[in-house]
């Protein structure tokens, strides 16, 4: 019997996610009042360290929960933040996780009453989302988990067929179909 050699890159999860912000303190402040994040760290230096490179910036962190940290730059020397025109807006964009769907419900009511747009929920089979943008006009997610323990199986099982399906004809693979079927009985109408 052979054993599997280990990979030489040992992960243990996501350090920090980073994206860039118009303002550092609304972004703070925004992250606080709306999803309840913790500021922890601020780096701030002219030069950038891994390239040397003269560009000043405010680099803050933001706790999600759980050890996962939310980063973002604020760069006042660079042009004027953009977006990339040929990725629609729904595509890029953070997912944080919730504890439950009642959580989920409980959250949108408390950010729709801070006057914030939220679209949702949307039921994606194995778990509900709200999606609603920051003021720096990045997408957010929140989502709870409601799948089982076998539907999370199934979708792994049937993951490589997709991908090699997928890479094959650029078309939807139905190979797990069932999941928009949870999510069209729930919202058909009733009788």
């Amino acid at each position: 019997m052979t054993h599997p050699v280990a990979h030489p890159v040992q992960l243990g999860g996501i350090h920090h996610a980073a994206y860039r912000c118009k303002d550092a303190k609304e972004t703070v402040e925004w992250y606080a009042r709306v999803l309840g994040m913790t500021y922890t760290t601020a780096f701030a230096e002219d030069h950038v360290p891994s390239t040397g490179e003269y560009d000043p910036y405010m680099h803050i962190f933001l706790d999600a929960g759980n050890g996962n940290i939310l980063a973002f730059f604020e760069l006042p020397g660079q042009p004027e933040m953009g977006k990339d025109p040929n990725t629609p807006a729904w595509v890029q964009h953070l997912a944080l996780k919730v504890p439950s769907e009642e959580a989920l419900l409980a959250a949108k009511a408390h950010i729709v009453g801070l006057g914030v747009d939220v679209l949702g929920p949307t039921h994606h089979g194995i778990f509900k989302s709200i999606y609603f943008f920051d003021p720096n006009g990045h997408r957010v997610e929140l989502a709870a988990d409601i799948g089982t323990a076998e539907q999370y199986e199934e979708l792994a099982r049937v993951a490589p067929a997709m991908l090699e399906e997928w890479s094959q004809t650029k078309t939807a693979p139905r190979h797990a179909d069932w999941l928009h079927e949870i999510a069209r009985a729930e919202h058909a109408p009733k009788a």
